[in-house]
């Protein structure tokens, strides 16, 4: 132990530099600095390499996509969750400083959330059961009126009489009706499982949100990137928060606005209507699209002059102009422009694989990606000059 605690203090005193080298380990330290470097040997990839790893990754990219699709009765709630949560997470943050337990903030959010869902529902119930009471002389209604205009198109060769017999006619229509409610209430059961999903999956995010994000930073080892992961997380919840609150003001009254214009230009179940625009909105252009397409059919069927049917679908479109070109970016700034291409890829794509759900989680998942993205290159954008 002696000998050993004393080789132990001599390379302390060399390596402190309290002990002169000697000139002969002087002269090897020197000789060894002119030696020539050894030869750095890179591995040379060729094309066919790097098409095999492209190609590894592409195959991967494929089986991730397909699990997402095959696993969408149960990743399309989780994900729904999770973004209702993290828009929700300005709402936990306050409760929380408040003295709020976790458990209960996470009861009282979801059970809003439930109200939210079970207010809208009951609120709908009454007109659309008077549309689907109406449906016959609804669809009889709809060929009367259109058939003047399919009719000046020669190349679709619609004469009345297709709307009399064969697959077009209103019987079949009507025999088809039976199919559809089928189709409809076989959909309810997995609709119910999701609903489930969905709600169990937000009580529990809300609950175990501070865990979580612990849990998620303390993955990373270094600290920036630590720091970088609370950044991040921050921020997407500021982002997504502040959007839909702001979002969903804007789009409550585009709704009533377009309650009264149903409501003053006679068409049925106005308030449905209203409904349709507040929710379409949150689909930008397919929504706005679908929804003056469908009031200028309305319009057209319900009064006899086109021109005058089609005053309902452009008061609507220009109420929609105006607060998506004027008061929403008044409101927002320009910190959440996303590029419109991108948008509409994005709403293509998760159609393509969720459906109507995925329609709507397609602007959410934009902004939690660009949040993201920004974050990651914070450090290579042009930061202010401070006066000296």
């Amino acid at each position: 132990m002696g000998i050993a605690n004393g080789i132990r203090k001599h390379a302390k005193k060399i390596a402190i530099g309290e002990r002169q080298t000697s000139a002969w380990a002087k002269s090897l330290q020197e000789a060894a600095e002119e030696l020539p470097s050894p030869p750095v040997h890179r591995l040379e990839k060729d094309g066919l390499d790097i098409s095999m790893a492209w190609a590894i990754i592409g195959i991967f990219g494929i089986l991730g996509l397909a699990a997402v699709y095959m696993m969408s009765l149960i990743l399309i709630p989780i994900t729904l969750a999770v973004v209702v949560g993290m828009i929700l997470g300005i709402a936990a943050e306050n409760l929380s400083k408040m003295g709020v337990p976790r458990l209960a903030i996470a009861f009282l959010l979801s059970s809003g959330v439930a109200l939210v869902i079970v207010l809208l529902v009951s609120s709908l119930a009454d007109p659309l059961t008077t549309l689907a009471n109406e449906a016959p002389a609804f669809v009889e209604r709809t060929i009367s009126r259109i058939m003047p205009y399919l009719e000046r198109i020669e190349w679709l060769h619609i004469t009345p009489a297709t709307f009399e017999s064969g697959p077009m006619s209103i019987g079949a229509l009507l025999e088809n009706t039976g199919s559809v409610l089928h189709l409809v209430t076989t959909s309810l059961t997995p609709a119910l499982i999701q609903g489930l999903i969905f709600f169990a999956a937000l009580l529990l995010f809300l609950a175990s949100r501070v865990n979580l994000r612990k849990t998620i930073i303390m993955t990373f080892r270094t600290r920036p990137q630590r720091l970088a992961a609370i950044r991040i997380i921050n921020a997407v919840e500021q982002v997504l928060g502040f959007y839909f609150a702001t979002a969903s003001l804007i789009y409550v009254g585009l709704g009533v606005v377009m309650t009264v214009i149903a409501y003053a230009s006679g068409l049925s179940a106005p308030v449905l209507w209203g409904f349709f625009a507040f929710v379409s909105s949150f689909i930008p252009y397919l929504g706005i699209t679908l929804m003056t397409l469908s009031v200028a059919i309305a319009g057209i069927i319900t009064y006899d002059g086109f021109i005058v049917g089609l005053i309902p679908a452009a008061a609507f479109f220009t109420v929609h102009l105006v607060m998506e070109n004027l008061i929403f970016p008044a409101v927002m700034g320009r910190r959440l422009e996303i590029n419109p291409f991108v948008v509409f890829l994005a709403i293509l794509f998760w159609t393509w694989m969720w459906g109507a759900v995925g329609a709507m989680l397609a602007l959410p998942l934009s902004l939690i990606a660009m949040t993201i993205i920004e974050e990651l290159l914070i450090e290579e954008r042009p930061q202010p000059q401070l006066p000296k």
